[in-house]
């Protein structure tokens, strides 16, 4: 399995939903009388990157497989696919 970078649309839709989502989270707890603190962060921290990432791997999904370039493990055929002659 190749690792596989976001698609731009990802990295948008995922950014806005990771604050709108921190937002609503850090309001639940205030509204719940959760008391403010180190542990209370890291959760809402913790939380709206889970939302997140989740937003985001929707977003790929509903794009579909994107077209992939393999980049050559050899030195010779990378050289070749920039375009560029071996010395």
């Amino acid at each position: 399995m190749m690792f596989e970078l976001p698609s731009m649309t990802n990295l948008i839709v995922s950014t806005i939903v990771f604050f709108i989502a921190a937002w609503l989270i850090h309001r639940y707890m205030d509204e719940h009388g959760i008391p403010k603190g180190m542990t209370r962060g890291l959760t809402v921290f913790v939380l709206a990157s889970l939302v997140s990432w989740g937003s985001g791997e929707i977003v790929d999904w509903i794009q579909g497989p994107q077209p992939t370039t393999q980049i050559p493990s050899d030195p010779a055929q990378l050289l070749k696919a920039l375009g560029q002659t071996q010395p």
